[in-house]
C-alpha cells in the first residue's frame, strides 16, 4: 500500500550521528534527498523532530520540568529550521510550523495552511512539541498527525522494530512484524509514548516503527514495503 500523506518522526539523536550531539549532514543530506523520493512519488511529506541531539528535558537532574521542556520545544525548533533549509537548498520547497509564535522564523500552527502547503508540494515541518510540558515529541506528531489527517505515522529510529523486550540486553528478543497498539500498551513495550498510543487509538491512526539506518528505509515504508513493525488499531 503506497500512502498518500504521511508524517515521519525522526529521533534528534538520529541526526547527530556518532558524534551524539548537533548535526551531521551528510545524514541529514541522506534523509532529506529521501524525503524528495517521496514528494517526487505524489507523497505529501509532513515531518516531526524531536531535539534528544541538543537537549533531553527529562535527565536534566533538578531543574523545574517545565523550563526543561521548554528548551527541549526550542531544540526541536532548530532541528526544524536546520533540516528545512537543507530542504532547500536540495530544490525542495519547505515550512516550518510552531504552536507558538517565534518571530518570523516560523509560522504559527494552521491545520489549513499546512494542508495547502502539503497540497502544493511542501514539506511541512511541525516544531515546538504540543507548545505545552509534559508531552513528548510522540505526542506532538501523533496530535499534529491527527489534525492533518495523515495515512500513518512512521517512526523513523535506531532499531528495527518493537520487540517483546529489548535486544541489546537480549539475544532472544522477539520482533513484531504486526501489533496493535492496545497489546504494545498491555505489554509496556514503550515503543512510543503512552500519551501519542492513546490518542492514535482514539483516533484509529496507525504507525510503523522502522529503522533509519537501513537502505532507503523512509522511501520503502512510505510505499508499503514490509519493513519494521506495524502498529495497527484494534476495532
Amino acid at each position: 500500500m503506497k500512502y498518500k500523506r504521511v508524517l515521519v518522526k525522526l529521533s534528534g539523536e538520529a541526526l547527530a550521528g556518532e558524534q551524539g550531539r548537533g548535526f551531521d549532514h551528510e545524514i541529514i543530506a541522506g534523509v532529506v534527498k529521501q524525503l524528495g523520493v517521496l514528494i517526487s512519488n505524489g507523497i505529501e511529506v509532513a515531518v516531526v523532530i524531536g531535539g534528544g541531539n541538543f537537549w533531553r528535558g527529562r535527565t536534566s537532574g533538578d531543574m523545574d520540568r517545565t523550563k526543561a521542556d521548554q528548551i527541549g520545544m526550542l531544540a526541536t525548533v532548530m532541528n526544524a529550521i536546520y533540516v528545512a533549509d537543507v530542504c532547500r537548498s536540495q530544490g525542495l520547497k519547505a515550512s516550518v510550523q510552531t504552536p507558538f509564535v517565534i518571530g518570523s522564523m516560523t509560522e504559527l500552527f494552521s491545520k489549513d495552511q499546512a494542508i495547502s502547503d502539503l497540497e502544493a508540494g511542501k514539506i511541512v515541518f511541525f516544531a515546538g512539541g504540543t507548545g505545552h510540558p509534559f508531552f513528548s515529541t510522540d505526542t506532538g506528531a501523533a496530535l499534529r498527525g491527527c489534525e492533518i489527517e495523515v495515512d500513518t505515522l512512521l517512526f523513523a529510529k535506531n532499531i528495527d522494530g518493537v520487540y517483546d523486550s529489548d535486544p541489546k540486553t537480549n539475544p532472544n528478543a522477539k520482533k513484531y512484524d504486526r501489533l496493535s497498539c492496545q497489546e504494545m500498551l498491555k505489554r509496556d513495550l514503550k515503543a512510543i509514548d503512552t500519551t501519542a498510543a492513546a490518542l492514535c487509538i482514539e483516533q484509529k491512526l496507525p504507525i510503523v516503527v522502522f529503522d533509519l539506518g537501513a537502505e532507503q528505509s523512509i522511501v520503502k515504508v512510505a510505499n508499503g514495503d514490509k519493513m519494521g513493525t506495524t502498529i495497527y488499531i484494534e476495532g
